[in-house]
């Protein structure tokens, strides 16, 4: 006869019992403690059933002598097959089929293998097996009755027998179904939140460069500007090429790399200010100033916005770039002055001239810079920063007496995808421009967008 391994269903429904590796039909069977305890119990209930109904059997003067010769070695190997019922459901039950149509010891037995059979096999071959049993069952019931006026009575029974323990074993079959389905359910919940988790750190990851980026390469630039020309004015003085620098422009210089140099660490406060605006939003007695920005009434500086594109470009001019700044905005209609947009579109088309004047002051310097911004309400903004290429440079790639980071055009793209806006840079007809448009949606009714 030949038998089957357990379904792969049926694995997974009975964890611990099958060893790891290999294809399922070449895996040895691995019992636990209770699996052991479990087996011991079913084979000692199956045994006893065995030898309370061997006790009867030489009372059964109505059956054939050869019924009554079989029927305690058949019942006793059915018990003995239940040390295999987990490996080989499917094949035991088959096996079972003459000893349930021709014997009453394997009773005990039978309820174990009809029970292993609907939790271990698959439901459709479960119930042509079972058919099978009732198919050879019941013609012994019907011929061989005790007395014959009640063989319907006990076809009852046995029809009963059969529907009850499948039942039984069906039902508990569905509960380890759903108990696998809701593990396998919240690991793979585990692991979308896992997932999700490293998202969203690493979104702040890059929030976090690109806001230190935006913020510290504008003045470390500057920085390096004003001390490169500081050294560079001591080294001329050095060769005899130029007069000495006086105690005047020594204390100017260092005046300017103080304030830059503060100007940075402001700058940096106000950043981490705004990657704690949530905590800050939550936390008990934060103050907040009259536009609801937590912190604000503490002296924490207004995030920069296209008012402030002044005084961006006077530090550049101030670091020996030639800038020429034209804006053509329309202005709030209530006089308050500042433009009809909101803060966080300003915000990012005032990055945006930044990291066009940055890379303009470390790979052209000395060149001039033109910044326009333009646009209107539903039309538009575009922000562009345009100039000329470096002479000798290949188009496009210009040596740098100051390193970067080279992050600074990927994280104001960053910027932009997230504000529905497009960039778009390089150098046309030698001039390297740098442009930038977003969406300038009319304002909402009741949207105060800030001076």
């Amino acid at each position: 006869m030949t038998s089957h391994p357990v379904p792969v269903l049926t694995q997974r429904l009975l964890p611990g019992e099958l060893t790891a590796g290999g294809p399922p039909d070449q895996r040895r069977v691995r019992r636990s403690a209770r699996d052991w305890v479990v087996d011991v119990l079913l084979f000692g209930w199956a045994v006893l059933c065995w030898a309370l109904l061997f006790q009867q059997a030489e009372a059964k003067e109505y059956l054939p002598g050869w019924l009554v010769a079989i029927d305690p070695p058949l019942g006793a190997l059915a018990c003995l097959s239940l040390w295999l019922r987990r490996r080989w459901p499917l094949g035991v039950a088959l096996a079972a089929v003459p000893a349930a149509a021709l014997t009453d010891t394997v009773v005990g037995a039978l309820a174990v293998i009809i029970f292993n059979l609907a939790l271990r096999v698959p439901p459709r071959t479960a119930a042509l097996v079972l058919l099978l049993h009732l198919a050879a069952t019941l013609p012994y019931v019907l011929l061989y009755g005790v007395p014959h006026e009640e063989r319907w009575t006990v076809a009852a029974f046995v029809l009963v027998f059969y529907l009850l323990f499948f039942t039984w074993g069906s039902a508990t079959r569905a509960r380890r179904q759903l108990v696998l389905k809701l593990r396998e359910d919240a690991v793979r919940a585990q692991a979308d939140h896992t997932r999700r988790l490293a998202d969203v750190r690493r979104a702040e990851r890059r929030a976090i460069a690109r806001e230190m980026h935006d913020v510290l390469a504008h003045r470390v630039s500057l920085l390096s500007v004003h001390a490169g020309a500081l050294a560079y004015r001591t080294q001329r003085t050095a060769a005899g090429e130029g007069p000495a620098l006086d105690d005047a422009e020594i204390a100017e210089s260092a005046t300017v790399i103080r304030d830059n140099a503060h100007q940075a660490l402001e700058e940096l406060r106000d950043v981490l200010h705004v990657l704690r605006e949530d905590e800050e939003d939550d936390a008990p007695g934060v103050p907040v100033d009259a536009t609801g920005t937590p912190g604000a009434s503490d002296g924490a500086r207004p995030q920069p916005d296209l008012t402030r594109l002044d005084e961006l470009v006077d530090e550049a001019r101030a670091a020996g770039q030639t800038v020429r700044l034209e804006l053509a905005l329309p202005e709030r209609a209530d006089g308050e002055g500042g433009y009809p947009l909101r803060p966080q579109l300003q915000r990012t088309a005032y990055r945006a001239v930044q990291e066009g004047l940055t890379n303009a002051r470390k790979h052209a310097p000395g060149r001039p810079v033109e910044v326009r911004v333009a646009g209107e309400v539903e039309q538009g903004l575009t922000v562009r920063v345009s100039n000329p290429l470096p002479a000798g440079s290949a188009p496009g790639r210009t040596g740098s007496p100051i390193p970067g980071a080279g992050a600074g055009l990927t994280g104001l793209r960053e910027r932009l995808e997230i504000e529905g806006g497009t960039l778009a840079y390089g150098p046309e007809d030698g001039m390297f421009t740098l442009t930038v448009r977003l969406p300038w949606p009319p304002p909402e009714p009741g949207y105060d967008a800030g001076p």
